[in-house]
Parts: C-alpha cells; structure tokens; sequence
C-alpha cells in the first residue's frame, strides 16, 4: 500500500479496461484509461501521484497491484459494486495515427461524483484528463481555497463539440492545456496551428501544448514556440495511452523540479516524448508499467542528442 503522506499529483481521469487491435496483434480486457497512464507515467520521477476516478465492481484485483507496485495513491478511486467499469474496445489500422471505436461503455461516469480525500488537498499540480468539463470543472472548485499550483487540462473533440460553453471555463482556470492538432483546429476553427495556438491561449490557459503524433509536439505561450521531436521507434506496436503517458512525463519532471517557467516546461516536454516512445512498443501498459529510470535518462539524452548541432 502506499504510505500515509500529502499527494504531489492530483489526476481526474479514467480507469478503465480496454481490448485492443492493431496491425501487430491483439489483445483483450487490459488494464486502460487516461488515469492509469498517466499516473504510471508520472510515478518514475520520485513524486507522489493520486488518482480521481471510478470503477465498477468487476475491476480486476489483479489491476489495483499494478497501481501498488508504482505507489500510486487510490484513495480518490471510488468502487461502485453494482457498476460495470468503464470498457473501451477499438482497433487501429495499418495507419496508427487513426482508430475505430468498436464498443465503449461509459455508463459509470454518470454516477461519478469526484471525491477529493484530505491528503489530496496540498498537491502541487492537478491533472484534469479526458473526462466530461463539466466534471472537471466541478474537482477545480471543489478544492476550493486548496487549488493546486499549477492545472493541466486535456481533452478530446468529443467534449470540444458537446460541451464547449463548460469546457471554455474549464480552460480559463488552467495553467496549461495539452491537445492533438486536430483538436487544436477544431477548438481555434484555424488549420494553422500558429493561428490555433494563438487563438486559445486567449482563452485563458498560459501554456499550450499540441501533439503531433510521430511527428513530434509543441509548445506555446504568448511570445514563444518550441518543437520536440518524437522518438523515432523501429516498431510501434499500440498508440493506446500514448498521449497519456506523454502528460505523465511532463507532470513527473514538473512535479519533481517545482519550477513552471517556459524553459524548464521545454524540457518537461523531451520526458514527456520520451515516456510516451516507451508506451507504444507494448500493448496497453505492459511497456509504461515495466522500465527502469536509466533506461528513460538514456533515452532522453539520445533524444536531445538528435536536435543538437
């Protein structure tokens, strides 16, 4: 079990189980979902990681020794007994960068009321994953006079069409949002993603990062860009949780560093590529779930090395 100490991380999210098909292989009823990624992730850089979300009554055992094993806090986990938890099934084809949904159960979300236990109330950064605005919206004023230093924000196109009047309110109370580029033009309605960049950090948010997939990330603020490359992998075997784990490498380091400047958020971002190369050589989190802390300093260093003159 994880010892009696004030949480670090903050992460409202999914926990989920998934079944999984790509090109290299398949697999079925995986340990998933944005909060589990994300807080493995995070949980390589020494810092102290709870998660927000539910599960139903047929959660694996098996799945809660994977959260033990990376000392990851579930006091924040509400169980409903008579629940199913959330089950997404989807396939990639031979272009990753895309996939199907195949079956996806989220009827426990509407049951999900956040609950915030007293040792959550000190963390430094709070991770609001893919999850309804109107939930993430309801954790950021439950904190009240507690809020974290320093609220990262995801989400995906689904909420940016469904429920973007609460989604904007989210955004101007966060530090930092993390989207892909299509999301990025879908919120701004601008293909540029300069142009995009531009028009949501006038939605509040400082900072803004926006994922290319294979082809690398950005990060903005008012007066400033920076590019990082990914990390070019010999074979990609499941994108799954990739975004995520990319957020949990970046919120690590900036746990671990206590520092938000720009400077320091940019090389956040080459940890965050590097964690999210290791995710995808697996299926689900059999990679994320299994590698050492010399293996991502080595990594970073060779993904530094590549943009150095």
């Amino acid at each position: 079990m994880v010892e009696e100490k004030d949480i670090e991380i903050v992460i409202l999210g999914s926990v989920a189980i998934d079944s999984i098909k790509t090109p290299l292989g398949e697999v079925k009823k995986v340990m998933g979902g944005s909060a589990t990624y994300t807080s493995i992730s995070s949980s390589y850089f020494d810092v102290s990681c709870g998660i927000i979300s539910a599960v139903g009554g047929d959660f694996p055992s098996g799945f809660k020794n994977i959260f033990d094993k990376h000392r990851i806090d579930l006091s924040g986990l509400s169980v409903y007994q008579e629940s199913k938890t959330l089950f997404w099934s989807g396939k990639y084809p031979k272009d990753m960068n895309k996939r199907e949904t195949l079956e996806l159960d989220i009827s426990i979300l509407s049951k999900f009321n956040p609950n915030i236990p007293e040792k959550y109330n000190k963390a430094k950064i709070l991770m609001l994953g893919n999850i309804s605005p109107k939930t993430q919206l309801d954790l950021i004023n439950n904190f009240g006079d507690n809020k974290p230093n320093f609220i990262v924000l995801d989400t995906i196109d689904h909420w940016i069409k469904k429920d973007n009047f609460n989604l904007k309110k989210v955004i101007k109370q966060c530090d930092m949002m993390v989207i892909n580029e299509d999301e990025a033009r879908l919120l701004s309605k601008e293909y540029s993603l300069i142009k995009a960049a531009s028009k949501i950090l006038k939605l509040g948010a400082k900072y803004l990062v926006i994922k290319k997939g294979e082809n690398g990330s950005l990060l903005f603020d008012k007066t400033n860009i920076f590019f990082c490359p990914s990390f070019p992998l010999e074979t990609v075997k499941d994108p799954t949780g990739a975004g995520d784990s990319f957020a949990g490498g970046m919120i690590g380091y900036l746990a671990k560093t206590n520092n938000y400047s720009f400077e320091n958020i940019k090389r956040s971002i080459v940890y965050a590529s590097v964690m999210g190369s290791f995710c995808v050589e697996e299926f689900g989190i059999e990679k994320i779930s299994d590698i050492s802390k010399d293996s991502i300093e080595k990594r970073r260093d060779d993904l530094s090395g590549l943009t150095t003159i």
